[in-house]
């Protein structure tokens, strides 16, 4: 008998029965098993790579990446779909296991529904029932492009040094490759760590363009944000981001694209990042930049069919901040969302005490449910009601028949425009046999 049993925290219980097949959207599902992929996986042959990638490559198998690999001078990296990539245990507070396409370079992963690309924890793959996986066990997924950003275009991304790293330009439709049916699990940078603050996320974009394809990518039990976009143009559809330990999308520095089709779902057990001593995860985070300054290109991103599901009680909700705050001179054009289970459920904010402004927001059929504000404003440390156009408050489940993932069977109901449901995704990474 062998059993390995994920725990992304110590409190961390997901059960034996929640190994079902989903039907469709309509349909109540339990989450889906990682089981035998990751049994499968744990017995194949191992490449390791290292350092930079200078011209063409094409990965299958199982990859392990020893420190941060970095594909550059134009090359192009392609990854076979059903690829495992891990990283290789490196030092305590060491980004390690960590992808970087650079400005100039693109990538070619292009997974499918049955064989989804997946970046993971190598304690999933060892075949040792003692290991657990735990977020930050890969480092993260980095693209970097030349699209404008309204920051330098000598900017180093967050997490990494040197001009290998620099990202943004002139050039809107810029094409970093392709990222499609693909998994991100347990990355991130160590927010503990020396330099914290300076983190590496899930799946990190700057200043990538439109050429970019981006398209159902799971990004689970990270230890920062799950997505993060650092300016650029680039697009994106069906995006899930699962039990995050801070934001799940983060938008700053002049992002300026569309997103079809977005699930934030929480898992209350899951780590939780904190300001201090305070709650500080939000369903999206977006600023401008950090002053809130008048640069140029603002950051604006359209999100069209977006659904946030925080926790579903409020003293688990007290675990997290906003399911959407937008702050220090961002703006948001949101269409088809629901949002709830987080103490507040929009939160608008300027800088320095000003009063908002809604003219930031423009709402279109936006639900809203928070446990002490649906909509609210932050005007010095002060919090009120407000009342945004186009925004309507909603009930705890906003509509759908059963949001939480901690409450039992799942069912988002119409909500699943992003097939979040289908045998790509994962929820369940406990492997027992």
């Amino acid at each position: 008998m062998r059993k390995l049993t994920l725990i992304a925290v110590t409190a961390l219980s997901l059960t034996a029965c929640q190994h079902e097949t989903l039907a469709d959207a309509t349909t109540p599902f339990e989450m889906q098993s990682a089981s035998a992929e990751y049994l499968t996986a744990s017995s194949l042959p191992v490449t390791t790579v290292s350092g930079a990638i200078t011209s063409n490559t094409t990965w299958s198998g199982v990859v392990e990446l020893d420190g941060i690999v970095t594909v550059k001078n134009g090359a192009v990296l392609t990854i076979q779909p059903g690829t495992f990539i891990k990283a290789k245990p490196n030092a305590a507070n060491t980004a390690t296991g960590v992808l970087v396409i650079s400005r100039g370079s693109r990538l070619d992963a292009q997974g499918t529904s049955t064989q989804p690309i997946v970046f993971t924890s190598y304690n999933l793959l060892d075949g040792d029932e003692s290991t657990t996986a735990k977020p930050g066990d890969f480092g993260g997924v980095i693209m970097l492009g030349a699209a404008p950003t309204n920051k330098p275009t000598t900017t180093v991304i967050e997490g990494l040094s040197g001009v290998d790293y620099q990202y943004g330009g002139s050039n809107a439709s810029d094409n970093s490759g392709i990222l499609k049916y693909a998994r991100i699990e347990f990355a991130g940078y160590d927010l503990l760590a020396p330099n914290s603050g300076n983190e590496i996320n899930g799946l990190t974009l700057g200043g990538v363009g439109s050429g970019t394809t981006l398209d159902h990518i799971q990004v689970a039990y990270g230890r920062d944000d799950s997505f993060e976009f650092f300016g650029g143009t680039v697009n994106a559809s069906n995006l899930i981001s699962f039990a995050s330990d801070d934001d799940n999308f983060d938008f700053d520095f002049g992002y300026s694209g569309t997103i079809d089709c977005a699930l934030a779902l929480a898992d209350q057990n899951s780590t939780h990042s904190l300001s201090g001593s305070n709650p500080d995860s939000n369903g999206i985070e977006l600023d401008n930049d950090g002053t809130g300054s008048s640069a140029s290109p603002f950051t604006h991103p359209v999100i069209n069919n977006l659904t946030i599901v925080g926790a579903g009680t409020s003293s688990f909700g007290a675990l997290y901040e906003n399911a959407i705050h937008v702050r220090r001179n961002g703006k948001l054009t949101l269409n088809n969302a629901t949002v709830t289970g987080y103490p507040v459920g929009v939160l608008l904010e300027t800088v320095s005490g000003a009063p908002v402004n809604l003219s930031d927001l423009n709402f279109t059929n936006v639900q809203a449910f928070g446990y002490t504000f649906n909509y609210a404003s932050l005007v010095g440390s002060t919090r009120s009601a407000l009342t945004v156009s186009g925004g309507t408050a909603t009930t705890l489940n906003g509509g759908m028949p059963q949001p939480f993932f901690n409450s039992g069977t799942v069912d988002l109901g119409s909500r699943n425009c992003g097939n979040f449901f289908a045998s790509w995704t994962k929820y369940d990474f406990s492997i027992v046999e």
